[in-house]
């Protein structure tokens, strides 16, 4: 999975990675140079006392050293250039594929692990492009060079090779072994710590009213020892294992100088060939444990890019059609034809037999008791989900039939948790409509009841806009939300619950505006609050995902057990004829 996202992913850059492989070979064959020359130096000019070729062979060497070094800075240039790249790209690719999801998808990944693949798994997997292009590739080139040239200079100390060399990949086989599993764990823990993290964060206010602060910080310790325990069994394996492989190639070397002094004794061995053969050992030493660093990064940059090839692989449920279609008049009529909406697996459907139809001009509310389906319902519209059996049916066009951008265009959405950017009060209203004029923003915040209290800030629409809408009230949030709805001036209205945290007057003075100023325009509203829905034009009534009752509220009164019932719970006989 790591070797598929890697190639997809570098495929813009492989001109790129050609010049830093090309780098790499000349940076591995002057490397390789030196102890050669080096050895000249020593045998053919220190020893017989040649000040001419010292120098010549001093300033060679002093010319291929330059050669590494400026290598090696040019490789480190490229190499972070394309890392950080694919890193980008990547971000982007995975970002694009959840923009895409529907509620289904979302639900079943969880905002946390979404936001960790998209962060910590991508940067796992951007290190170990990194240190491969500087690493892995030059490993071999160097270790199969330096064996090659180790042998070429003594065949007889070569030998030390075939002890050594088993030896650690027997160690590296053994770590391996251990820290793999590790690595995925991790992955898991980190995802809990930011669900934890992200659980507090957003809760803060409940748990002070509710005196959990302990309990918090106790679960979140728990969370964060747990990785920790994960953490440190790793961190233990590379205690041991690096002091293990150094005292190898301590152990190699001094078996080098042991042997090949006594070569050297004899006379079968020149002096500078047996500092040269100990430069070799060391490069194949070197490229060994440059391997066993890549082969520590590799597992958990695995594990990382399973998880984010998992968020890329995953089709959305709702998708666009190959060939789109465009209705002949946009008007907003919505048409639902026995429409039924269940989940993968679920015995029964969340909805079922739900056929209704909500036009132009027309103000039409659902009500229901707490789960009984309503909001389901409202998101079958914009394609957050998608209609299990049934149709859906805008503008005389079944909405499978059109793309997404056309329907959701048309759609001024207000959600049951009014929700606001980051920014100010203006970047939230033109969310909708980026050349809205504060003329019409100003027009939208009366519709909306909002323009007293934003009128009050210092900044008015510069006002600050704190993530998430927190520096402002539920009704005030909740008032800008459908602002920024109206903003729009959509053929469709969409509230779900938008009037919960508002009181009886404000909540009466917007409907009031609202219908003046969306007149031509399809208005949906799901309210908990029967004094909301009263005069509206037609109500449907949802009861455990089924439609039982459709019509105005005299209608139902008469017609409707559960309206009544839920009408009288509300108000009293009298206000409810």
């Amino acid at each position: 999975m790591l070797t598929r996202l890697l190639m997809n992913y570098l495929r813009p850059y492989r001109a790129l990675v050609i010049w830093i492989s090309l780098l790499l070979l000349v940076q591995s064959i002057a490397s390789l140079y030196l102890p050669s020359l080096n050895a000249d130096l020593i045998n053919n000019g220190v020893a017989k006392g040649d000040i001419t070729y010292i120098w010549k062979t001093g300033l060679v060497m002093l010319a291929v050293s330059a050669l590494v070094m400026g290598s090696s800075i040019l490789l480190g240039y490229l190499s972070s250039k394309a890392s950080m790249a694919f890193g980008a790209d990547l971000r982007k690719a995975v970002f694009e594929s959840v923009e895409r999801f529907s509620t289904r998808e979302l639900g079943k990944f969880g905002a946390p692990s979404l936001i960790t693949r998209n962060t910590n798994d991508v940067q796992q997997v951007q290190m170990v492009l990194f240190m491969g292009l500087t690493m892995m590739l030059s490993a071999p080139i160097t270790g199969i060079g330096a064996s090659i040239m180790a042998i070429r200079t003594d065949a007889k100390l070569s030998l030390l090779l075939l002890v050594t060399i088993p030896i650690m990949s027997l160690l590296i086989w053994l770590l391996l072994r251990r820290i793999v599993p590790l690595f995925r764990v991790m992955q898991i823990k980190i995802d809990r710590i930011n669900l934890v993290l992200r659980e507090q964060i957003s809760g803060v206010r409940v748990i002070r009213a509710f005196v959990k602060t302990d309990y918090e910080e106790a679960r979140f310790a728990e969370a964060s020892t747990d990785l920790m325990n994960t953490s440190l069994s790793v961190t233990r394996t590379f205690a041991v294992m690096f002091p293990v492989l150094m005292l190898i190639l301590n152990l190699t070397s001094v078996s080098v100088i042991w042997f090949g002094g006594k070569l050297v004794d004899t006379g079968e061995m020149p002096i500078g060939n047996l500092t040269a053969f100990l430069a070799y050992i060391m490069q194949i030493l070197s490229s060994v444990m440059m391997a066993v660093m890549m082969s520590l990064m590799i597992p958990r940059a695995a594990a990382s890019a399973d998880r984010i090839q998992e968020v890329l692989m995953t089709e959305s449920s709702v998708i666009d059609p190959l060939a789109p279609e465009i209705p002949t008049n946009r008007s907003g009529v919505i048409e639902f034809n026995d429409v039924e909406f269940r989940y993968p697996g679920a015995e029964h459907p969340v909805l079922s037999g739900i056929s209704f139809t909500a036009q132009p001009g027309q103000f039409t509310a659902i009500v229901g008791s707490t789960g009984s389906g309503k909001s389901t319902l409202i998101n079958l519209i914009p394609r957050f989900i998608d209609a299990t059996e049934g149709e859906i049916v805008l503008d005389g066009l079944p909405i499978k039939r059109q793309s997404l951008e056309s329907v959701w265009k048309d759609i001024g959405l207000v959600p049951q948790r009014a929700f606001l950017f980051g920014g100010t009060i203006a970047d939230n209203l033109r969310y909708g409509k980026s050349d809205a004029t504060d003329e019409e923003m100003w027009t939208a915040l009366e519709i909306a009841q909002a323009k007293e209290f934003v009128e009050e800030l210092p900044d008015k629409l510069q006002a600050n806009v704190a993530q998430g809408g927190t520096n402002f009230s539920g009704g005030q949030r909740q008032r800008l939300a459908i602002a920024r709805a109206v903003v729009k001036q959509p053929k469709i209205y969409i509230l779900d619950d938008s009037f919960s945290a508002l009181d009886f007057t404000t909540d009466a003075n917007l409907r009031l505006a609202l219908e003046n100023s969306a007149v031509g325009s399809t208005l949906l509203v799901v309210a908990q609050r029967v004094s909301t829905i009263l005069e509206a034009d037609q109500i449907l009534v949802l009861d455990q995902g089924k439609l039982v009752g459709i019509g105005q509220h005299h209608q139902l009164m008469e017609s409707c057990e559960t309206y009544r019932e839920i009408v009288l719970s509300q108000l009293s006989p009298e206000e409810a004829s």
